[in-house]
């Protein structure tokens, strides 16, 4: 049976923790920024957690890394 293979494309979105949490960076930060207030942009740049809904999909992706 072959190597199972990690998702690149959620190896370059997400990051496993130490403790095994898994960290993302959040939404709305590329385009359309003139529109955002600098509280709101500033809050952006911030990183959160993956939430418990999707948190066993995503384990699932990166398994191997």
């Amino acid at each position: 049976m072959p190597k199972m293979k990690t998702n690149r494309a959620a190896a370059k979105r997400f990051k496993i923790t130490g403790s095994g949490k898994i960290k993302r960076a959040k939404a709305c930060k590329n385009h359309l920024l003139t529109k955002k207030s600098r509280d709101r942009k500033r809050r952006l740049r911030q990183g959160g957690l993956v939430s418990a809904a999707d948190f066993k999909r995503i384990r699932v992706l990166l398994s191997n890394s």
